[in-house]
């Protein structure tokens, strides 16, 4: 009889167990906002959608969503997507691909370049509104992206037939320049960000002050591999932050993440699960 009752009280243990990983495992799936919104990944420089990979699918394998598409984006700019985004869909993610990865023909002016990648970004908005009527879109850059990214938002923010940015995740932005860069290094006001020497391209940004879209969210995030560079080794930690300057007076919110250690290489930030843990906090936890 004793032995009979043991058994009853381990198999309760064990159902009991199993109900608490259940209920854990449902919470896990209802802490991410259940919404419409799409979430565009812009790759770098000289790279393509597989950058955009791991931190798209760590989203996916956290719960946040199903949906993973890829919108490849030819020379000319046409848009052709691997498939749709279901009309239902939850938290979809766009991954684009970028045939022009090197900006071809603007290697001697990079301001004009990144305005130009700016309008392969403006193109995959627009192919998405065809597919459906987003309200509003959430931006992730790495490395170059974030120039495209932003020359986009700075070309278009008085388009009221685009979508708002609900939140833009920068990821080793090279804002004011790259290493080797006199302006890139330059020292970066404490409070403001405002960086004391401007490159070609950062002042070209800087109506932004002006006009940046006050209901966006902004997360930055950028690395230091802790070689006395103060840089992932590509992208200075000073020309990161300087996207401060240029948003954070009207942004509805402004956060900076610096990740250290070899893991924060410029190339690494991608596939950096410290990174992947806080974009999906930033742009879907509730």
């Amino acid at each position: 009889m004793q032995k009979i009752t043991k058994n009853i009280f381990l198999t309760l243990i064990v159902v009991a167990l199993g109900l608490v990983g259940f209920t854990h495992r449902g919470d896990a799936k209802v802490s991410y906002v259940q919404s419409s919104t799409p979430t565009i990944f812009v790759h770098g420089w000289g790279s393509s959608s597989h950058a955009e990979e791991k931190m798209a699918n760590a989203a996916r394998d956290a719960g946040v969503t199903k949906t993973i598409v890829r919108a490849n984006v030819d020379k000319k700019g046409n848009v052709t997507f691997n498939r749709q985004i279901p009309a239902n869909a939850v938290n979809p993610i766009v991954e684009v691909n970028l045939e022009d990865n090197k900006l071809a023909g603007y290697q001697d002016d990079y301001a004009q370049g990144y305005r130009h990648g700016g309008t392969y970004v403006k193109n995959v908005v627009v192919a998405l509104q065809k597919q459906h009527h987003y309200k509003q879109i959430n931006l992730v850059g790495h490395s170059m992206g974030n120039l495209e990214i932003i020359n986009y938002i700075n070309d278009n923010v008085n388009n009221k037939k685009l979508p708002k940015v609900a939140h833009l995740v920068a990821i080793a932005g090279h804002y004011n320049g790259l290493v080797g860069e006199r302006e890139a290094e330059a020292k970066v006001d404490a409070q403001t960000g405002e960086p004391e020497q401007q490159d070609s391209a950062y002042r070209g940004l800087l109506g932004l002050r002006q006009t940046f879209p006050k209901n966006t969210a902004v997360l930055n995030i950028y690395g230091d591999v802790g070689d006395g560079s103060h840089s992932d080794e590509d992208v200075p930690v000073n020309s990161a932050k300087s996207l401060k300057y240029l948003v954070a007076d009207r942004a509805k919110s402004y956060q900076e993440i610096e990740i250290h250690g070899k893991n924060a290489q410029h190339s690494k930030l991608h596939d950096n699960s410290q990174v992947n843990k806080a974009l999906i906090k930033f742009l879907w936890e509730k």
